[in-house]
């Protein structure tokens, strides 16, 4: 598996008292900042995390690194992997397909480390029974006006782009009553610290199904 040390937590061996870390699952909007979150928990809780790395069949973007942001397959490659059920969940999104592979869940977990899954509501859906004692989180923005702002400053897709992903977003928001926890990200201190207490909870490591 590759190392990562911009991504990983600053914790390496978690203690032995922990046979099983936690799954963690962290969802919102395009844009809402997910990867800003999961990167301030990574480097400044002092937790023993880990965040699972996703395969796409989406091409790279500027900086994005093979192994690092994600696991960059074709089209067929995926298929494969879903076929004999090594993906823990799969979605197409804007014409994409992301997945979980289970070995960056269960490999982690079983080392101690709590797994984080940046996914959205289709893969969150699938995850729950799989892994019934995960902890899930929805990462809200104050107004759809606001991530509207967002996605524009952030100047890497055009406005057809920026409407298709305001449309997905408000579909997404309407499922916020599957997750188990809420947070609003109108302040992203304020957000960083509510998601690690959440996460701080968390750690009980309990079994995951592998059904």
């Amino acid at each position: 598996m590759p190392e990562n040390d911009d991504r990983q937590s600053t914790i390496d061996n978690p203690k032995s008292t922990m046979p099983k870390g936690p799954l963690i699952i962290l969802s919102g909007p395009s844009g809402i900042g997910k990867s800003t979150v999961i990167q301030r928990l990574l480097t400044t809780s002092g937790l023993p995390l880990r965040l699972s790395i996703s395969a796409t069949t989406r091409a790279p973007r500027q900086g994005e690194k093979e192994g690092v942001h994600y696991f960059f397959w074709t089209p067929e490659r995926f298929e494969q992997a879903r076929a004999r059920g090594d993906l823990l969940e799969w979605a197409q999104v804007h014409g994409n397909f992301y997945g979980t592979l289970r070995t960056e869940v269960e490999e982690n977990r079983q080392r101690g480390f709590g797994v984080l899954l940046d996914i959205d509501v289709q893969g969150a859906a699938q995850v729950r029974p799989r892994c019934p004692d995960n902890v899930s989180i929805f990462l809200m923005p104050p107004s759809l006006g606001v991530l509207k702002q967002r996605l524009e400053l952030r100047g890497t897709e055009d406005a057809a782009t920026i409407q298709r992903r305001l449309a997905a977003a408000e579909a997404e928001m309407a499922r916020k009553g599957e997750y188990d926890y809420l947070v609003i990200n109108d302040d992203l201190d304020r957000a960083v610290a509510e998601v690690e207490a959440l996460v701080r909870q968390s750690f009980r490591g309990k079994q995951c199904s592998t059904n």
